[in-house]
């Protein structure tokens, strides 16, 4: 009995290595590299949910990256094949030059109830309704739209100034991710939800609690999604709950809102009002016709989207930028002194100012080439396509994956990769740049709808930092502390500088 018990279970494991053996054979057979750290059945699965400080996510991409020769490399998801693209090229020509075969990202189903909140925001949307959508929002992201915010993002940012202030009366060493969260926060309630939520003056806020709750990494969080990811079916027959109870007090915060603007008079020029009145212009007979609707819905769910989208992103760059500027104290002065000459020459920040402070542009670009929140993006093949210069034929329905973190750092584009330099982004300099090797913000028509609010919110802040603090190390803490939590690049809670008043 147990050598029959003995036998059949060796059947069984051999039966299913073999079949893992077979469907992991995909890119080796079309001459595409494998990436190390394949395991059987999940390929390379494990991967995506590393949290581990010593080797995150974007580590084991690049051995992938170099183990390709950075240009093409083969990985799994279970047995899904994912090409992995490093060459500026092709990058350019899956996002930009034969985007059409490339119009989606990774599909989300949305099974309960609760989560379908999310069915209708711009990053999930697929094919032509997310070509519809994108040009109904994309009015609402215009320069002239952002110079209408400058001053509601302004007044935040000297809010920032005087929290810093009061908190280092107690103690000049402040944690970063959390100044800088309160911040984003309050740019994120004013100018897209229309609410004061005061987190600033009080040091908190429910408004606060809630979106800490919404975007914690818990350990249930990741096993919960972590399973979704094995059993999919088997979530959306349930109908289990992806998203957090907290959603639900988002949305009721957005409905009120639009409840109490529909017959209001004066606008404050938030993204809520814009998207109200695009809502309202669609109706309008000689407005450009669009099959697709802005609806109630789809304005809560991408008002919702400011938060998911906006509020850790700026945040960590923030955090990521001062930090860069605290080691490198002469170029934190150059910063200083360009935000000086600006407002010398015009009495004050305006947005033409800002938008002409190349330094300060600089900064920002050389801190997320090293430090790109998201450090990979992913855009899934919608008809069969030949990869440029190769014989690899990608099916409909398979996944490419762009290794931001690691082209960033490629030493063939970027001499001397690990420095902070930020000299290789003024206008003088950015003709050496290879175009396709800078991905912060994507590329091409599926890119951040929202760049020119993050870079406006994030220049806004550190122009009143530099103006009113020097930033420093703690002695012995040269190297930023990162978060290990699955996700975005971050750096921990704990993570501080030190903040100087100047004269």
């Amino acid at each position: 009995m147990l050598v029959t018990l003995v036998l059949v279970v060796t059947a069984i494991v051999t039966a299913v290595y073999a079949y893992s053996r077979y469907r992991h054979n995909y890119w080796a057979a079309r001459g595409v590299p494998t990436a190390p750290n394949l395991l059987p059945l999940i390929g390379h699965f494990h991967t995506q949910f590393v949290v581990s400080k010593k080797k995150p996510r974007w580590l084991y991409t690049d051995e992938a990256y170099y183990h390709g020769g950075s240009w093409l490399c083969g990985t799994y998801d279970k047995f899904k094949p994912v090409l992995m693209i490093g060459d500026p090229d092709i990058v350019k020509a899956v996002l930009i030059k034969d985007f059409d075969h490339f119009v989606d990202r990774r599909k989300a189903v949305f099974a309960s109830k609760r989560d379908k909140i999310f069915s209708g925001i711009l990053t999930v949307l697929t094919g032509e309704q997310w070509k519809g959508v994108r040009s109904l929002l994309s009015p609402i992201f215009t320069s002239g739209k952002m110079k209408g915010l400058f001053r509601l993002v302004e007044q935040k940012a000297d809010e920032l100034t005087a929290y810093i202030h009061r908190e280092i009366k107690a103690n000049s060493k402040i944690k970063i991710r959390k100044a800088f969260g309160f911040y984003s926060l309050e740019v994120i309630s004013s100018c897209a939800f229309g609410m004061e939520t005061n987190t600033l003056a009080d040091g908190d806020s429910i408004f606060n609690q809630k979106v800490q709750a919404m975007s914690k990494i818990s350990t249930g969080r990741v096993i919960k999604f972590l399973f979704f990811m094995l059993f999919p079916k088997l979530f959306q027959a349930l109908g289990v709950n992806l998203t957090v109870p907290e959603t639900e007090f988002f949305k009721e915060v957005v409905e009120e809102a639009m409840r109490k603007r529909e017959n209001q008079e004066h606008k404050r020029g938030d993204f809520l009002d814009l998207m109200m009145e695009a809502r309202k212009d669609q109706n309008n007979p000689n407005a450009k016709p669009n099959k697709y609707t802005i609806t109630d819905e789809l304005v809560v769910s991408n008002a919702i989207l400011f938060i998911l989208a906006g509020f850790d992103t700026t945040a960590n760059t923030l955090c990521f930028v001062a930090y860069m500027l605290a080691l490198n104290p002469e170029e934190q002065q150059r910063l200083r002194q360009e935000v000086r000459d600006i407002i010398k020459d015009e009495g004050e920040l305006t947005y033409q100012g800002l938008l002409g402070a190349k330094f300060l542009d600089a900064v920002i670009n050389e801190t997320l080439r090293l430090h790109p929140t998201a450090h990979f993006t992913e855009r899934q093949c919608t008809k069969d396509y030949t990869i440029p210069g190769t014989n690899v034929t990608l099916r409909a329905k398979d996944m490419v994956m762009i290794p931001v973190w690691s082209i960033h750092r490629d030493e063939k584009h970027w001499p001397e990769p690990e420095k902070f330099r930020p000299d290789r982004f003024l206008p003088e300099n950015k003709d050496q740049i290879r175009s396709g090797t800078f991905l912060p913000f994507g590329l091409g028509p599926r890119n951040c709808i929202g760049m020119r609010f993050a870079l406006m919110e994030a220049k806004l802040a550190l122009a009143k930092m530099v103006l009113n603090f020097e930033m420093s190390c703690e002695p012995g803490k040269e190297e930023i502390d990162m978060d290990s939590s699955i996700g975005l690049m971050r750096p921990s809670e704990e993570c501080s500088l030190i903040f100087t008043p100047l004269e």
